[in-house]
């Protein structure tokens, strides 16, 4: 089966894409923990096949977790070349980050206040990542085990440019004839 404009039938990229599901996660996960100043495991991933358990009402951490992907409704098609197009989109990655525990306002606004800092997104850089704008921090107790928990909530946008080569072939020649004056 063909995956080029050459034959009929669905073209899928022909080239990796960025990160997504689990590797995006971990990613993130770890961008969260180095702002924050959280030790490692205390990060959480919000939803998981199988759920660790939650952490004592004493102790610090934060469940994180992807809500939403935006992408512009007008993607390119740019740098045609013999053999491919690319395809670029713009995408919103929405984000959610909770901060549980006796710290977790101060937590909170540590990791607000770093996202402010420009080479503390330089690693989202490096994953053609970009802030785009956070929510404000908002206090959201839970009641975890018949005990309130300390919990603030933020809401974190980032930005990157989707790029993907599908096989759409450039028409090299076309079998035409003219005629007539």
């Amino acid at each position: 089966m063909s995956n080029s404009s050459t034959s009929a039938g669905y073209l899928t990229p022909v080239s990796a894409s960025q990160a997504y599901d689990e590797a995006l996660e971990r990613e993130l996960s770890q961008w969260v923990r180095a702002l924050s100043g959280l030790p490692a495991g205390v990060v959480r991933p919000r939803w998981t096949a199988i759920q660790a358990a939650i952490p004592a009402a004493d102790v610090d951490w934060c469940g994180f977790g992807i809500i939403g992907f935006t992408a512009d409704n007008a993607p390119a098609f740019v740098r045609q070349t013999d053999d491919s197009n690319q395809l670029w989109r713009h995408e919103v990655i929405e984000t959610l980050a909770s901060f549980y525990g006796p710290q977790s306002q101060s937590i909170a606004t540590l990791f607000r206040d770093g996202l402010s800092v420009e080479q503390n997104n330089e690693t989202l850089k490096t994953n053609e990542l970009s802030l785009a704008d956070y929510s404000e921090l908002t206090a959201f107790p839970e009641l975890i085990n018949k005990q309130w928990v300390r919990r603030y909530d933020i809401t974190v946008r980032l930005r990157r440019k989707v790029i993907r080569d599908y096989g759409i072939k450039s028409l090299v020649s076309a079998p035409v004839s003219f005629f007539g004056d």
